[in-house]
């Protein structure tokens, strides 16, 4: 049964965000809008340089437009002071990222509990989240390898099971395949096609893949940018 805010929304209207350089501003993201619920998954294609990264560290609220809004479940965490949107963040809005970012000294299990050190020491509820995640990634015999013992696909289960933790409306997923062999790329691919319906978070991938972005409920094509049918 899935566990999960079942009002999660994210709504984003056009956005911008240029950043200087020597001449003229880069332009990086021009007029971006997009609206998204509970259970939906969307694609973001397009060439390296374009801006597919930038867009989803502000969508995660690590970076900040220039202009335009940011709404997560009905709230514009930019207008956070710094504590409340790293508190927001840590709660709303859960990361993948390509080279994983797992801590080499921690075990799995320690690591699938980071998020939750932001409020202490993680409940005995906590604790038995990440176990579950564990199992739902196939990773129930490797709780207590440290991440240089697994291989890379075991890594991003890792992160897939972390970025679940907190129970968060939006999971963001930087080329999440692109270090991993045909295969293995498969098969995180299925977990990552999974999320939307079993956890009902809404799911924004940036990736090189036409196959998994093909599997995505929606696809689109930063371009100029701005976010176009494809």
């Amino acid at each position: 049964m899935a566990t999960h805010k079942t009002q999660s929304t994210l709504v984003v209207e056009h956005l911008a965000k240029s950043y200087p350089t020597a001449g003229e501003p880069l332009q990086v993201l021009s007029d971006v809008s997009l609206s998204l619920s509970a259970g939906d998954s969307l694609a973001i294609v397009g060439p390296s340089g374009c801006g597919k990264s930038t867009l989803l560290q502000i969508l995660g609220t690590l970076d900040v437009p220039d202009h335009g809004s940011v709404r997560i479940d009905g709230q514009d965490p930019f207008a956070l002071n710094e504590n409340q949107l790293a508190g927001f963040r840590n709660q709303h809005v859960g990361f993948i990222f390509q080279d994983h970012h797992l801590l080499p000294q921690l075990t799995v299990l320690e690591n699938i509990l980071v998020p939750a050190l932001a409020q202490g020491s993680p409940r005995p509820e906590r604790f038995q989240h990440a176990q579950q995640l564990l199992e739902s990634v196939g990773l129930a015999d490797r709780r207590g390898h440290l991440p240089s013992e697994l291989s890379g696909g075991e890594r991003e289960r890792v992160a897939i099971a972390r970025a679940l933790l907190m129970r968060p409306s939006l999971v963001l997923a930087d080329e999440p395949t692109g270090n991993l062999d045909r295969r293995t790329a498969d098969s995180v691919s299925e977990l990552l096609l999974d999320l939307p319906t079993r956890h009902g978070v809404i799911l924004v991938v940036v990736t090189h893949s036409h196959t998994l972005a093909s599997a995505l409920q929606q696809r689109r094509e930063l371009s100029d940018g701005k976010l176009k049918e494809c």
